[in-house]
């Protein structure tokens, strides 16, 4: 491993041209953005859109985060599929375009017992020589996995090979569980885009893999819990929660519709463009009640004045 996988890793969004192609140039701007921030990498998954795209799109998504990243900082891509067959095909890809990490999601049509769970994801780490990010992203998608399940595979292949993005409820306790049953070898990231980050951080985690919407409070947030500043860390962690309160109403949709409209609001993004079909969009009073929440973050971003 190359670089190490820590601390603040956003989800890239994935920007779509009107002829419903991926619009390179927006996610230039929001990949250079990131690291202008201080992101310590970045990385594909669930709100990328990654389930609504094709294999080559896919890919394509993992070459240009590497491309335009260019030895910046860590490069995770999101490599979770239906079958063992095409997650692997996209772990080569991954690795091929020159990605740091893979990530995946178990598939997400069927429950899967233990032991299937432990073929798909040993496949990965087997023939895969990068260390693989195994989430649950049952709080959205798909079946959860149990802490037993975590700490059988943390066992057999270490924590510089696995490590853990749990997102199961209740998370935090979740964390703290996988936490103590592997005596406090795993590396954990919590990603539920800032909403629960205080809490996580307590319990010990490695690093947050938020979208990039509140990337710049999302960091603020990050180091101000590093400094043990108390007041700034809540006086952040306020807005950010509201926020992603509104964003968890809708589940996965929700949080795509506010996440690309603040990304069109900032000008990082081209439009609000989402992959059809989804199930939810903005109405004007949820949109109004972001702009509100998001000039409280700009507020709690600036220095104070009594510091």
């Amino acid at each position: 491993m190359s670089r190490r996988i820590e601390s603040v890793l956003p989800i890239l969004h994935t920007p779509w041209t009107p002829d419903d192609q991926i619009d390179f140039t927006s996610l230039r701007r929001q990949i250079d953005w990131c690291f202008e921030l201080g992101a310590h990498g970045i990385a594909s998954a669930m709100v990328s859109e990654l389930l609504r795209m094709t294999p080559h799109e896919r890919n394509e998504l993992a070459r240009a985060m590497v491309s335009i990243a260019d030895g910046r900082g860590v490069v995770i891509a999101s490599v979770g599929a239906e079958s063992t067959r095409q997650a692997l095909e996209l772990a080569e890809g991954a690795r091929d375009a020159g990605c740091d990490a893979i990530m995946a999601i178990p598939p997400i049509s069927t429950p899967l017992p233990d032991e299937a769970l432990l073929r798909y994801f040993g496949t990965l780490a087997d023939k895969i020589d990068l260390p693989l990010v195994v989430q649950d992203a049952s709080s959205y998608v798909g079946q959860s996995m149990s802490i037993s399940f975590f700490a059988r595979l943390l066992e057999k292949y270490g924590p510089e090979k696995i490590l853990f993005k749990p997102e199961a409820a209740p998370i935090g306790p979740n964390l703290s569980a996988l936490r103590d049953a592997t005596g406090g070898r795993a590396k954990i990231f919590e990603g539920s885009g800032g909403i629960l980050l205080v809490d996580s951080y307590r319990r010990g985690i490695a690093g947050t893999m938020p979208g990039v919407d509140l990337l710049d409070g999302v960091i603020a947030l990050w180091n101000a819990l590093e400094a043990g500043d108390e007041e700034a860390s809540y006086r952040l962690y306020f807005p950010i929660c509201a926020i992603v309160a509104l964003q968890i109403q809708a589940g996965l949709d929700g949080f795509l519709a506010i996440e690309k409209y603040i990304l069109f609001k900032r000008g990082l993004f081209a439009s609000e463009r989402r992959r059809e079909p989804y199930s939810w969009s903005l109405d004007d009073e949820t949109r109004a009640e972001v702009d509100r929440l998001l000039e409280h973050l700009a507020q709690a971003l600036q220095p104070d004045p009594l510091g």
